[in-house]
């Protein structure tokens, strides 16, 4: 795997792991813990198969979750954040009670 080259900063990195919708929601529904593939296309809703396999192979390549397939018939996949991935938990706390707060008070 060849590495991509990264931004000078810090910021416009996070974006570039993390930048795209789907990204973030998956973030968000592995942080309480590991997930199928269908359950995780449940939990996201409008995400198309093609999309999220995309995606979740992009997070998987940059370190934030692994993947694991159990040798069963038919194959059971399993989704966990690594401790890279978790490590984003805070910013996504902090996006949560962002969009809380506006929500509460700039969205009338």
């Amino acid at each position: 795997m060849e590495k991509q080259e990264l931004p000078a900063c810090p910021v416009e990195t996070t974006l570039t792991l993390i930048s795209d919708k789907w990204k973030v929601l998956i973030l968000r529904d592995l942080l309480p813990g590991t997930k199928r593939f269908g359950e995780l296309k449940k939990s996201l809703g409008h995400v198309s198969q093609k999309v999220l396999t995309s995606q979740l192979r992009q997070m998987e390549e940059n370190g934030l979750l692994t993947r694991t397939v159990y040798p069963e018939v038919p194959p059971r996949v399993e989704y966990s954040l690594t401790d890279l991935g978790y490590s984003l938990k805070p910013i996504l706390d902090a996006m949560s009670t962002w969009g809380q707060n506006y929500k509460d008070n700039y969205n009338r």
